[in-house]
């Protein structure tokens, strides 16, 4: 297959979230058959509830200035599929994406002829497969794997990674992981094994949360020593360090960076001044992140909204023209509830996602009190696009919001349909 086939072949397994199958024994059998690649380097994996992309963006900055050779794997992508796999700070080619893609579709398609798996591995299955299997191949040292869903079950859990983080937890995919905040933590926490090497535990605002990772941490035979909590006595100078990524709540995800770049010191050569930079230089596209007068942020929970909310009291003083869109699992009334109210237009999309709620179903959560003529249904995300630079005009703000998938939509017209930034 060459990209444009291997992406299509990819999307046709299905939306990642809808066509989903939580379970571990298809993707331990499909990375068994191609020689179990996740057992080559080091691993790092992140699960929480918010800020698992940025805690990966800060320690894969911080281990680049230390000289490690990183792998990291994210989810979802804004505009290319290469992004979710970066090999030291790269995005993968085309062509090795292309390659890799063919091997993980050869070698499931042979295992299903022979009957040795249950179903065609779905989406995130193979992603994760061609990103484990890339970084093979180029020899990394370490890589850091954000988890896609919960964690017991998700595909990235497979490989079974050495050292793994959890940030905070809140409610989110209640539906796959548990209708209260426990059961969603003990999902979470199942990332955690007997093979683990040092857990990194974020603040969390439940003292049930924390007691359910520190049993599950015990079950599996780890010692105080290996267990890395800020609630629990570690004394680290928090706040010190120039951060690259905005927002107060980063503060916190730099933290649990900062912890894991500690616990991997046990391994790598990694310095304060490391540190210092890493935490300076990161990057992640789509969170907080300013392109002209655009403002793009992937809040898609309540927790997310909050700390979007935050960053906008204390530091935007423009008048705001609201571009939202959300996913059709996601508590929209409460998220509308937080970051409407900042807005002196919204503007209700769709993005192209089969599980992207309706502009009219979008309406429907508009708070009360909000001047319904200042809404407007506009599902085409181009022509929603247009009329909020109409609105914005020169010295307005034009947040994108709600979903990283229409983050993903619009980042894309504004770098390739010539849509002024």
């Amino acid at each position: 297959m060459n990209f444009s086939e291997a992406t299509q072949y990819l999307l046709s397994l299905g939306n990642e979230v809808e066509a989903m199958k939580l379970g571990l024994e298809n993707i331990s059998t499909l990375l068994a058959a191609l020689d179990d690649p996740q057992t080559k380097y080091l691993k790092v994996q992140v699960a929480g509830t918010n800020g698992k992309g940025s805690v990966c963006a800060f320690l894969d900055s911080i281990c680049r200035e230390a000289g490690i050779r990183t792998g990291l794997y994210t989810s979802p992508h804004l505009i290319s599929i290469t992004e979710r796999i970066k090999i030291n700070g790269v995005d993968i080619s085309e062509a090795d994406f292309a390659r890799f893609a063919t091997t993980v579709r050869e070698k499931a398609e042979a295992l299903l002829s022979k009957g040795k798996m249950q179903y065609r591995p779905t989406f995130f299955e193979q992603i994760t497969a061609i990103g484990l299997l890339a970084f093979a191949d180029a020899g990394v040292e370490l890589a850091i794997l954000e988890t896609g869903l919960g964690g017991r079950f998700d595909a990235v859990t497979a490989a079974k990674a050495e050292i793994a983080a959890i940030t905070q937890i809140s409610l989110d995919h209640q539906e796959y992981l548990g209708n209260t905040i426990e059961e969603i933590a003990s999902e979470k926490a199942a990332i955690i094994h007997a093979g683990s090497k040092a857990v990194v535990i974020g603040k969390q605002n439940n003292v049930q949360v924390l007691d359910i990772i520190f049993e599950r941490c015990r079950s599996v035979g780890l010692g105080k020593r290996d267990i890395i909590c800020p609630d629990v006595g570690e004394n680290f100078p928090w706040g010190k360090y120039d951060l690259g990524l905005l927002g107060d709540h980063q503060v916190e995800n730099s933290n649990i960076a900062l912890l894991l770049a500690k616990a991997l010191q046990r391994t790598f050569d990694i310095t304060d001044d490391n540190i210092s930079a890493g935490l300076a230089n990161a990057r992640h596209h789509g969170r907080l992140e300013y392109i002209g007068n655009f403002l793009f942020d992937g809040a898609h929970n309540a927790a997310g909204a909050n700390a979007l909310r935050a960053y906008l009291d204390e530091f935007e003083k423009r008048s705001i023209t609201l571009i939202f869109g959300a996913m059709k699992d996601k508590n929209v009334r409460e998220i509308a509830s937080i970051i409407f109210p900042v807005a002196a237009d919204i503007i209700l999309t769709q993005p192209d996602n089969s599980r992207a709620m309706s502009v009219a179903s979008l309406n429907k959560v508009v708070p009360d009190g909000f001047k319904r003529n200042r809404v407007r249904l506009i599902a085409d995300i181009a022509d929603a696009v247009n009329a909020a630079k109409t609105l914005a005009g020169e010295n307005g703000l034009i947040l994108v919001t709600g979903s990283l998938y229409l983050v993903g939509e619009v980042k894309k017209l504004l770098n390739n349909q010539n849509i002024d930034r």
